[in-house]
């Protein structure tokens, strides 16, 4: 019988992957990795025994996170990513020509390079994209004592615990408020809200003191199970998260994007939430 992994994000649920092949498994000088070959999901990286991502579905998941900030704000020159060492992020991110400038602000540079090793699709060698600068700190200080301003930021984090738990703070998102430019986005990893309502409704909190707009938005992504996951929008520009879906057609086909879950029909809908969501974040 195939070797088994099964993830520790929760106390009463878990999900299992069968191990056909382990590729990489290694002690960093932050958490415990581990890359292995699944028959259904292809490559899959975890990290402290919590799944991040798999080569079958993390399509859903870096193009909801990337090109519904990017399109909204239609004239995004730079752009900010906090984690995302895998490249999936990035990935889409030099898709858009518009982009003048990226940085990548990565904790774990072992994250980095087992990625471009074991999971190439995932950046697909964007690393190597003349605007791109890979920054290795941790995101909170970077944002916090940087004077570097940024149109889009894109927060691709961890759950809130470990190295990814500062990613969450009052301190943190108020420290990103400041690196913003006047209208700009940030968007964050907001978990799955049936099985982790708190951090959505922390977030809501927390968004709610510093933010003119906010509000979240969802993706069905299959191995970040228990329903929809949820994405969360802070700006102080309202009209970013009410674009037209015409303009938003036109600045898809003028990026020359052809997207796999991404449509700029689904990017307004990806706002609408489930009622228990809105009854929980105060805003029904």
């Amino acid at each position: 019988m195939a070797e088994r992994v099964t993830e520790t994000l929760y106390d009463a649920y878990a999900q299992q992957f069968s191990v056909d092949e382990k590729l990489l498994e290694q002690k960093s000088q932050h958490q415990h990795l581990l890359i292995f070959e699944n028959a259904k999901f292809g490559r899959v990286l975890t990290l402290d025994g919590v799944v991040q991502t798999t080569e079958g579905d993390e399509f859903v998941y870096h193009e909801m996170m990337t090109h519904v900030p990017i399109l909204a704000h239609g004239e995004a020159r730079r752009v900010l990513i906090i984690g995302g060492g895998d490249g999936g992020i990035l990935r889409e991110v030099v898709r858009h020509a518009s982009v003048e400038a990226i940085t990548q602000v990565e904790i774990d540079e072992a994250v980095v390079a087992m990625s471009k090793t074991y999971l190439p699709n995932h950046s697909a060698g964007a690393f190597d994209d003349p605007r791109f600068t890979l920054v290795i700190n941790d995101g909170f200080a970077f944002v916090r004592d940087s004077s570097e301003q940024f149109d889009v930021i894109i927060v691709d984090s961890t759950d809130p615990i470990g190295p990814g738990e500062a990613l969450f703070t009052q301190d943190f998102y108020a420290a990103c408020k400041d690196r913003l430019t006047p209208g700009g986005v940030v968007v964050t990893q907001n978990g799955v809200p049936y099985m982790q309502l708190d951090e959505v409704c922390n977030t809501a909190a927390r968004f709610s003191r510093l933010f003119a707009d906010w509000h979240f938005y969802s993706a069905a992504v299959p191995t970040y199970v228990g329903g929809i996951m949820t994405f969360g929008w802070a700006s102080d520009n309202a009209a970013l998260r009410r674009v037209p879906v015409e303009t938003l057609e036109a600045r898809y086909r003028a990026a020359g994007l052809r997207t796999r879950y991404y449509t700029p029909e689904l990017h307004p809908a990806s706002f609408a939430l489930p009622g228990y969501i809105l009854d929980a974040i105060g805003k029904r």
